[in-house]
């Protein structure tokens, strides 16, 4: 081939998950491909999945189309760059919504627009159209091999690099460096889960679904025929997943009435559903979207510049310069949050020139440390209800109710005084845009968590036992089509929602599965099918996964752990420990892999919201750094030996352990 480097040994990778992360890997490896001066070392890049390359598990496009995307088209791409008047290529692609705009055009399919939802399924298109363009667009140097196969073992090679063990293949495969995006795990069963699998085993009828994807869920009708009485634990984004599953997937219908609520029309081969949670309110809706792609809101409190004043606030201190979340992270964020609120109020009421007035005096007061009472008193807010998340997330508080009556009528009418909230949109609606303020935040709070920054103690209690169920529910819901089909749903008599702090035990004389809310008297239910409607959450040490079980046995892959000499305090995250941007893996011993690196929902906990599957238009997002970070490494030299870390400092505040890149 004309032109090629004469070196006779390729440089090989593995990128081992070609889900949303895997493919934003080599979205950037092509796009540095292209852009950085020949002739250089002829590439191999293995593209490897067990479930479908180029989309991964959960958008694989074999999937029903009922499973929808909670974000709107026309803020998802998976491309680094916007279009441009050359080709779709690397660095130049359409979003998500362009992609099916020009797809309805040319080939006269669904047409949806940029504030519409899409399925999985047309997701999975999409990330499929993406990496064929890569395919297509790569030097003659470089070649793209898709493998579709599951890699059970990395064995590392004497002189660097690893051979990959496939489990349908005798032919290992011999690379250089390899690139970890595995996804979603699915976990080994926790004591509950393990209760009640071993409940189910014994009775003819029963059964106990683990978490998981709900594509990936035994929701057919020979696991749950027609008219069972299913339960499902959970009522988050996965829930709504199941329950369209169970109805419109068993042929019923949603007709939009008149005044645009819904009503059900039943097949008659749909299950009745009894939900529940900790909360007992269903996730609410996301609201109507009303920002462009690229906009984000512009932080005034919690700014990187004040979680490092923060910082060395307790440095000084303390002699640590680890964080409380409660302390010094959670009253700023409120103030971005009560910022919005109060000026997206006086906007709508008064018009945009008296918003950015009202705007400019409350940032001021808030920014001196002043109490903004006076200020909201005479804007002629002091009558409006303050912005309170935890009244938002638990609305029943700890009151009970009578009877299952008494707490639907107060669940629907949560329910659709939300609904209202949701249909003012997210910039003009006071309630949904403060909330969505929490997802555009998400970067800050990472600086402020991520490897280790706040105290072992504030982490667990404050951050994850507080924090997160709060913001997991308030700050992505489903479109607010989903919650009006739930609304009908409940209106048919087909789901019942049992109530707050909802516990799920067997039941040996009624041979099923109780569901009941110890706050609403008379909610016991008797199901035949429990479904566990929550997403596993990451734990090197519970995922079934033969890579990752021979990873922990081998010693190439270690726990992130937080030891906080200082406060006497440690936590054992779960998570896969990495060096900051490339993401080494770290091994047992301590010590950085130049040569193994680790993306996504595998380093949750070390890093936070990893799951994160797409970028924004015309913005330069964390998605495509984190990716390019790694592109850019992967096409550095050959790899070093691995370093050491001191195995003390792993879980250091400053970031990666010392010793770490540019060491």
């Amino acid at each position: 081939m004309t032109g090629l480097p004469t070196d006779p040994q390729p440089l090989a990778i593995a990128v081992i998950g070609t889900g949303p992360r895997g493919l934003s890997v080599l979205e950037r490896l092509a796009v540095r491909l292209r852009e950085e001066p020949a002739p250089r070392r002829r590439l191999l890049v293995y593209a490897i999945d067990a479930v479908e390359v180029g989309a991964g598990r959960v958008w694989r496009t074999d999937q029903q189309d009922w499973f929808t995307m909670n974000t709107v088209v026309g803020q998802v791409t998976m491309y680094s760059g916007d279009p441009d008047d050359g080709p779709a290529r690397p660095g130049a692609g359409p979003s998500l919504g362009q992609w099916i705009a020009e797809r309805a055009r040319a080939h006269g399919e669904e047409p949806l627009g940029p504030n519409d939802y899409a399925s999985r399924l047309r997701y999975g298109q999409y990330l499929r159209s993406v990496y064929r363009t890569i395919a297509e667009h790569l030097p003659e140097e470089a070649e793209l091999i898709p493998v579709r196969d599951r890699i059970v073992r990395l064995r590392p090679r004497p002189g660097g690099g690893y051979d990959l063990v496939r489990e349908n293949d005798p032919m290992p495969l011999s690379v250089d460096k390899v690139v970890l995006t595995t996804g979603h795990p699915r976990n080994e069963p926790d004591d509950f889960a393990r209760e009640m699998l071993d409940f189910a085993a014994d009775r003819p009828g029963v059964h106990y679904l683990c978490g998981d994807s709900a594509a990936d869920l035994a929701l057919d009708a020979d696991t749950i025929p027609p008219g069972t009485a299913v339960g499902i634990l959970g009522m988050g984004l996965s829930f709504y997943d199941v329950m369209v599953a169970l109805t419109l997937g068993r042929g019923g219908a949603f007709t939009t009435l008149p005044d645009g609520t819904m009503r059900y029309e039943p097949s008659g081969r749909e299950p009745r559903i009894v939900a529940g949670s900790r909360s007992g309110l269903p996730i609410p809706a996301r609201g109507k979207n009303q920002k462009e792609p690229h906009h984000s809101h512009r932080a005034l409190f919690l700014t990187p510049h004040a979680v490092e004043q923060a910082r060395k606030r307790r440095a000084a201190e303390t002699g640590s310069p680890r964080l409380d979340f409660d302390e010094d992270v959670l009253p700023l964020l409120l103030r971005e949050l009560d910022h919005v609120y109060w000026t997206a109020h006086v906007t709508a009421r008064d018009g945009k020139e008296a918003g950015e007035r009202f705007a400019e005096r409350h940032a001021a007061v808030l920014l001196s440390g002043g109490d903004p009472t006076e200020l909201l008193r005479e804007a002629g807010l002091d009558g409006v209800p303050a912005l309170d998340l935890h009244r938002l997330a638990r609305p029943f508080g700890d009151r009970s109710f009578p009877d299952p009556q008494a707490f639907r009528a107060e669940l629907l009418e949560v329910m659709r005084r939300d609904l209202d909230e949701a249909d003012l949109g997210n910039s003009e609606g006071p309630l949904k845009a403060a909330l969505d303020v929490l997802r555009d935040i998400r970067n800050v709070v990472r600086e402020a968590v991520d490897y280790g920054g706040l105290r072992p103690s504030s982490h667990q209690d404050a951050f994850l036992r507080r924090y997160l169920p709060v913001n997991a529910l308030l700050s992505a819901g489903p479109p607010r089509y989903r919650v009006r089909q739930l609304l009908a749903l409940i209106d048919a008599g087909i789901v019942e929602v049992a109530g707050p702090a909802t516990a799920y035990t067997p039941d040996e004389e009624a041979g099923g599965f109780r569901v009941a809310s110890p706050r609403v008297a008379g909610s016991a239910r008797t199901v035949r099918v429990l479904i566990d409607a929550r997403i596993p959450t990451p734990n090197l040490h519970r995922d079934t996964s033969p890579l990752v079980r021979g990873l922990l046995a081998d010693g190439l892959v270690s726990e992130y752990v937080v030891e906080d000499a200082v406060h006497g305090e440690r936590f054992e995250t779960g998570g896969l420990a990495v060096t900051r941007a490339p993401f080494h893996v770290v091994d047992a011993a301590g010590r950085v892999r130049t040569d193994l690196y680790a993306l996504g929902i595998p380093t949750e906990h070390t890093r936070w919201f990893t799951q994160v599957g797409s970028s924004r238009p015309g913005m330069r997002t964390l998605f495509h750094r984190d990716a390019d970070a790694i592109a850019a490494d992967l096409l550095a030299d050959a790899p070093r030996e691995s370093r050491p870390t001191g195995r003390a400092l792993v879980g250091a505040a400053s970031g990666a352990p010392a010793g770490g890149e540019g060491a």
